[in-house]
């Protein structure tokens, strides 16, 4: 609901402070007096109108505040998504918009600055403003869809249509992509394939590479290695006068020696000890040599086995870069061994997602289906409940009438299921049935509007309603009973008495030049014109107040009489209250 509408210089209004009650708040007052301004600041802040030239004369700024309570969890929550901030159910949303002399605007809410759509899609969940025919919330073909559902309780279906829907263009989706790139999915297995088997039938190991190259650098150097192998090992050994024989006899020697002087022990035990590890490696030398025999067999098998892991690093390695160009082929393997189950794991996705998109479109139909024989039950059900307030509202000749077209699932689908709706009117005899939003005068507009939400009061959301011109072209009888359908509404009941599910959750805000309705009231606004200052200074100014007792018994008796007011006027506008009460 709307708590206040604090309004600065704009247009005839200086400064004005509005609180607002829960029910139904009426404004009065003279012809001129700015009853339809206060509307348009209304529309101003909530970015449903330009502010164009409304800025008060001389200003440089003018200011429009509203604090807004938002009592319906789905809204609150709306609003919290829209803002990116958490709103709970009952908080204050403090939407506030400044105007500069230069044209340009501001906007913000709860004190952080939002875009002029945030600000107007906020405006669209809270405010239905009727009379102004391109901010209707009814109007739209989607909403009235919306609230036919919340009419008919079938919104649960709805959400469980627009989630399968989703999961449905989902899986048409991947299915698309799946089937574009299977060709290229093809080609891509064969390659890869190809490739693996090339490597697996090598069968490569880690370290292989780098011992063949060692075996084969043996292999190609064996005769020369024989022959100075040999070589050292008879100048150590065998050939007369050794190495290893000369040293034996300087040990054998030194042993002699350190027998006469002590001094000469360790040493002669470093030479010994040397002398036997040169012998034996002499021996290990000799062992080598002889085992050293020329295979053309296994240089053969060697120079094969090289040459093919050679082809295998040229093409999957990495260019001989590392210690064992062997490593980044046998990683290489593996990393196509993965696309090629993934490859093929694509394929086998596409006929399970098959499967998945007709159980899909099974559940789809028969949601739909659901969805379709409920609002056409709740149609037939709304059809003679609004006929029966339009001839409470001095609208006999009107027809209400709902048209369903069925859309296709494929093609023109959208998250409500698979109808289309439109509320129809004939407003009068001859006439063709057309939609709510080519109805053209306004008076009628809002009669029409307040015997649509009369009847689906309990099914619609939208907390502050807002009717202008509503008294149009109507008399004092008609206006009582507009009166009293608008205290109703505004006391969430919808037709019958029964009261809805938000109880309260209407608040409406009524301009009205009409005693009968303005009785009413819960919460009566008098809008007044004064102008002071004389000459060029002369300046207008409006003040809204509220008014009670004696003071509202006045402004009603001036509305019948003008300003010969009567003590008879006087008690006709006391029993218009009484009877209002009861």
């Amino acid at each position: 609901m709307l708590r206040e509408l604090h309004i600065q210089n704009l247009a005839v209004i200086e400064d004005a402070k509005i609180e607002f009650a829960t029910g139904l708040n009426v404004f009065t007052g003279q012809t001129g007096a700015g009853k339809s301004l206060v509307i348009g600041a209304f529309e101003v802040l909530l970015g449903l109108r330009t502010a164009g030239d409304m800025m008060r004369a001389g200003a440089e700024q003018a200011r429009v505040t509203g604090l807004f309570e938002v009592h319906d969890p789905g809204i609150a929550q709306q609003i919290g998504t829209l803002l990116d901030q958490p709103i709970e159910p009952g908080e204050e949303v403090l939407v506030n918009r400044k105007l500069f002399a230069s044209g340009r605007s501001s906007v913000s809410v709860n004190g952080l600055p939002v875009t002029n759509a945030m600000v107007k899609q906020i405006g669209q969940l809270i405010v239905d403003i009727h009379g102004q025919h391109d901010h209707q919330h009814l109007l739209k073909p989607s909403n009235q869809l919306h609230i036919l559902d919340a009419f008919a309780k079938c919104t649960e279906d709805r959400l469980r249509f627009a989630q399968g829907l989703g999961d449905l263009r989902e899986l048409n989706k991947t299915h698309r992509e799946l089937t574009t790139g299977a060709d290229l999915r093809r080609q891509q297995l064969d390659l890869y394939e190809f490739q693996a088997d090339e490597i697996d039938a090598i069968e490569p190991q880690l370290g292989e590479f780098p011992e063949l190259q060692a075996r084969h650098r043996v292999l190609n150097s064996l005769q020369r290695i024989k022959q100075d192998a040999g070589g050292a090992h008879a100048a150590l050994y065998e050939a007369e006068g050794s190495v290893a024989e000369r040293l034996q006899v300087i040990a054998h020697l030194l042993l002699e020696l350190a027998e006469l002087d002590p001094d000469l022990g360790e040493i002669a035990e470093q030479v010994r000890t040397s002398t036997l590890t040169l012998q034996e490696s002499a021996f290990e030398l000799g062992r080598y040599v002889d085992r050293l025999e020329y295979d053309p067999g296994e240089v053969d098998e060697v120079d094969q086995r090289l040459n093919v892991l050679n082809r295998l690093v040229s093409k999957y390695g990495d260019g001989q870069k590392s210690q064992d160009p062997l490593a980044h082929v046998m990683a290489y393997r593996q990393e196509i061994g993965e696309k090629i189950a993934d490859l093929r794991s694509m394929d086998s996705d596409l006929g399970g997602i098959d499967e998945r998109i007709e159980v899909c479109r099974a559940g789809l139909v028969t949601t739909a289906k659901r969805l379709t024989k409920a609002r056409v039950k709740a149609g037939k059900q709304v059809q003679p409940l609004v006929a029966g307030q339009f001839k409470e509202l001095g609208m006999g000749e009107a027809v209400f009438d709902i048209a369903f077209e069925s859309l296709v699932l494929d093609d023109q689908a959208g998250p409500s299921g698979l109808d289309a709706v439109e509320m129809l009117v004939q407003t009068n005899p001859g006439q063709p049935m057309q939609p709510l939003r080519k109805i053209a005068s306004g008076g009628e507009m809002s009669r029409i509007m307040l015997a649509l939400k009369s009847v689906l009061a309990a099914s619609d959301r939208i907390s502050v309603l807002v009717f202008d011109e509503i008294d149009a072209n109507i008399g004092g009888r008609l206006g009582t009973v507009i009166g009293k359908k608008l205290r109703q509404l505004a006391n969430g009941q919808s037709q019958g008495g029964s009261v809805s599910d938000y109880a309260l959750s209407h608040q409406i805000l009524c301009i009205s030049h009409l005693p009968q309705i303005a009785a009413f009231a819960d919460n009566h606004l008098r809008i007044s014109k004064d102008v002071t200052g004389k000459g060029k200074t002369r300046q207008t100014h409006t003040t809204v107040s509220t008014i009670k007792g004696k003071t509202r018994i006045e402004e009603l008796a001036e509305m019948m009489a003008g300003k010969l007011v009567t003590a008879t006027t006087r008690k006709q506008a006391r029993e218009l209250i009484t009877a209002a009460g009861e």
